[in-house]
């Protein structure tokens, strides 16, 4: 008997906008996010297991040129630390719209970040099943850095972004 075998590849990409405190376009940048063993092991868990589930997904913002790996988890990462200089109380919730086409995003309500200090460097975005600010429990879904390098922000500036999530077969 021959064996079939298919792959399920996961993948997100990010596109983050941010606004000066007067509402100025300052930049626009695209981040493709690994999905690292702890997140694909959560969706196999709950989706062939049928283990208990919740589909409460925060994003988070890391420092400077983020190097995301497989064996990332919200406890352990050595590539990258997590920014907080923002004015939101936790992370911000992902709200996911309607999934169709093996594609489903957040962009009827992206996740918006106020900076509340000068000089932050932001070099990526995460995701992670907690909301708690600088939290490292939770499971780390994945994450990614801006392709366009670091960026610098001020007081006042606010990031929007908008996550598609995709799964395809292969």
């Amino acid at each position: 008997m021959e064996k079939v075998r298919m792959a399920l590849n996961m993948g997100d990409v990010f596109v983050v906008e941010c606004r000066d405190k007067n509402g100025n376009l300052k930049w626009v940048d695209t981040i493709k996010n690994l999905v690292v063993t702890e997140g694909l092991n959560d969706v196999l868990d709950k989706y062939f297991k049928g283990s208990s589930y919740t589909a409460a997904h925060y994003m988070g913002l890391t420092d400077g040129t983020p190097d995301f790996q497989p064996g990332d988890t919200m406890s352990s990462h050595s590539g990258w630390t997590e920014v907080t200089a923002y004015d939101e109380t936790a992370r911000p919730s992902v709200t996911w719209g309607t999934v169709s086409g093996g594609s489903v995003d957040n962009s009827s309500n992206k996740a918006t970040f106020t900076i509340n200090a000068d000089s932050t460097t932001i070099g990526g975005l995460f995701l992670s099943t907690n909301s708690t600010k600088g939290g490292t429990s939770g499971t780390l879904y994945g994450g990614g850095a801006f392709t366009g390098g670091d960026k610098t922000l001020s007081n006042g500036d606010s990031l929007s972004a908008q996550v598609t999530a995709t799964a395809s077969a292969s």
